[in-house]
């Protein structure tokens, strides 16, 4: 199949998905009730996650700021800085200045000081799944993001047999593997989460499949956001945080920063994420702390569909340390105490 077809068909896929999912909940304002800060607890390391558009900000966040996060999952995206300010198009992962550009771009923006030194990137975990049907990321741009992390001395594992759709695959979720529709959570009869964090650290105790011993609750992410105030960076007002009795107690805990896709944020959604990406399950028995961030859809920046910013809504710098969505981010972990 031509590119070009197949950008065509992610632009198609992408404003059906949109209808749907509106159409299904209706338009939402961001949240508003209060909430608390979040809290300061024993965090021993950092990891992110992410699907879709937060598949992407995942890939940014390990670049960007190697020496904070320890490994990376990748679900249904491509290499950093892949958007170049065109969030159809994807021609910079496979068409145009191509990858060798994108690494070379790395490197020059660490020398600069705008990105960690990419030699923070040398031996670190990172773990990508894509699915054989996916309508928006096509295999190539997958593959790029796999061959980028190689390049830079990653240790990766790459999940790419499964006939998913575009989505999340959990074995929690409600969503036949092949389709890609709301709400993105496709059960495709295997457990991705165990395999990442697997990757991750060398093994992990199996998932709680009872009544989650842990506490999901919201918090204030405008104090986190630079300018106070989540909408004006296309973030909400409140994120999402799953803690066990255990971190809260205050053993020691890793932690898992973890990004929903496009048209997923809570605004739509609500819990669902949390509730069915299988996470949880695995936070409960492994002393994991896991911290859902919140995107939402705004008319400025321009992002109706309530994506992370991968491709440069919120200006030219959303791929570098100074990414107002990325600084967010960070200080969330760094509150948290990671």
């Amino acid at each position: 199949m031509r590119f070009r077809s197949l950008r065509r068909r992610a632009a198609k896929t992408a404003a059906a998905l949109a209808a749907a999912v509106l159409a299904a909940v209706g338009t939402a304002a961001p949240a508003r009730a209060s909430a608390p800060p979040l809290p300061r607890l024993d965090i021993t390391g950092t990891y992110v996650t992410g699907v879709s558009s937060g598949g992407f900000m995942a890939t940014q966040l390990q670049v960007a700021y190697s020496a904070t996060f320890k490994g990376a999952g990748i679900v249904a995206a491509g290499p950093y800085d892949c958007g170049q300010g065109n969030v159809v198009g994807f021609e910079a992962c496979t068409l145009g200045i191509g990858l060798p550009v994108l690494e070379q771009q790395a490197v020059t923006w660490a020398r600069q000081g705008r990105i960690d030194p990419v030699s923070g990137l040398l031996g670190k975990p990172v773990y990508t799944y894509h699915g054989t049907l996916d309508p928006v990321v096509n295999d190539e741009i997958s593959d790029a993001g796999v061959d980028f992390y190689r390049h830079f001395g990653a240790v990766t594992t790459y999940h790419d047999q499964d006939p998913a759709g575009h989505s999340w695959p959990t074995p929690l979720g409600p969503v036949a593997c092949p389709l890609t529709s709301p709400p993105f959570l496709n059960d495709c009869g295997d457990d991705p989460e165990g395999e990442m964090l697997t990757a991750w650290f060398g093994g992990v105790n199996p998932p709680n499949t009872g009544t989650p011993r842990g506490t999901l609750t919201r918090f204030d992410q405008n104090a986190y956001v630079p300018g106070g105030y989540g909408p004006l960076r296309a973030m909400d007002t409140t994120g999402q945080l799953y803690v066990p009795p255990s971190c809260a107690a205050g053993a020691p805990c890793r932690l898992v920063v973890a990004l929903h896709g496009c048209l997923s944020g809570q605004y739509l959604l609500g819990t669902a994420f949390a509730e069915l990406g299988n996470l949880d399950t695995y936070a409960d028995t492994n002393d994991l702390v896991v911290l859902y961030p919140q995107a939402i859809a705004t008319t400025l920046p321009v992002n109706p569909q309530g994506c992370w910013d991968w491709f440069g809504y919120n200006g030219p710098d959303f791929a570098v340390r100074s990414a107002p969505q990325m600084r967010a981010i960070t200080a969330m972990v760094h509150a948290l105490g990671g």
